[in-house]
Parts: C-alpha cells; structure tokens; sequence
C-alpha cells in the first residue's frame, strides 16, 4: 500500500503517448505518425512541457526526412529545458531532467550525422557525453553510454554506419513510457 502512494498519479496525455510509441514499435509508423500529430495539435505548442518533450522525442522516430527528424528532436530539447524536477517526478518519482540530456543530445548528434553535419554532430556528442553522469548504473544508462561511443566511433570513422545501428527506445521498467529519454546509434 505504501508503495502504491509513492506511485505518481497517472497521466492520460502520457499513457496516450506511450499506447502510439507501442503502435509505433509494433510496426505502423504511419498510423503512429498521424496519431502523434493529433495528439501534438491537442498538447498544443504551449502545452505542458513533459508531454511535448516526450511525444517530439518519439514522433522525431516516425519521420522519413532527416530534417523533420532533426525539427523534432530540437522541440524536445526544447521542451525538456522548459521542464522541471518537481513536474518530472510528479510522472514518475525515478526520473530527474537532468537524465533526459543524454538522450536527448545523442538523437541531435545523430540527426546532424544524417544530414552530413559532422561538426554540429560533434557537439551535441559532447553535450550528451557530459550529461551522463546524470544516468545511473542500469541497463539504460549503460545503452545510452555504449550508444555515445559507438557514434562517436562512427565519426571517427571506425565504426558502422548502416541502419543496424539505427535508434533503440527503452522506456521504463515495465516498459511504460516515461518520456525521454530514448537512445540513438
């Protein structure tokens, strides 16, 4: 009973979101991408700050052009800078804004190397790589940290550049959606 009090309330917006990031994972980037945007037009460009970071962070997925791709994943940084602690934690008491930043710059590094943006790419590597810290000694924090240094061999030449190295999404423990972060090549 105790635990269950410690259990943030639930978040429609945030459960909504995670029932299109499964729709997305089981394939229908399409439809995932078309809910997504419904439930952009809803949120609203002025709404709450954790529900846009999450939904640009996954929609960023669903896009076909690198530079949509990169439009995306800037909102959710954006979005995540918008954030506080208290607003994270009231979603789920684990997370801290702070753990988003990995992530978050990794997909930008990511989406500057699709586009042939290697310096820009250089420096969100950068931001993410001083931004772990903030990740703990789990299998996210892990994937995440062994994502950095895969792209960052990828820029230095020495490591696969194909799609099998394409973005992974890890959510929470039981694998619920609990906005960013998500994990990149």
């Amino acid at each position: 009973m105790a635990e269950q009090q410690e259990q943030a309330a639930p978040d429609a917006m945030m459960t909504r979101i995670g029932q299109v990031v499964m729709l997305h994972h089981g394939g229908d980037r399409e439809e995932a991408r078309g809910r997504f945007l419904d439930l952009w037009a809803e949120i609203g460009e002025d709404g709450d700050a954790l529900h846009r970071c999450t939904l640009a962070h996954y929609m960023a997925d669903t896009q076909d052009d690198p530079s949509d791709e990169l439009a995306w994943d800037l909102r959710a940084l954006s979005a995540a800078e918008e954030l506080s602690d208290g607003r994270v934690a009231e979603h789920h008491q684990s997370l801290a804004v702070r753990a988003f930043y990995p992530s978050l710059h990794l997909n930008l590094a990511a989406d500057y190397v699709k586009l042939g943006r290697s310096e820009a790419a250089r420096t969100h590597l950068r931001r993410a790589r001083g931004a772990v810290g903030a990740l703990g000694d789990d299998s996210y924090g892990h994937g995440v940290r062994a994502a950095i240094g895969r792209l960052e061999l990828r820029l230095d030449g020495a490591g696969p550049s194909g799609e099998d190295s394409g973005p992974d999404r890890l959510g929470g423990p039981g694998g619920e959606t609990l906005g960013p972060p998500r994990q990149r090549p």
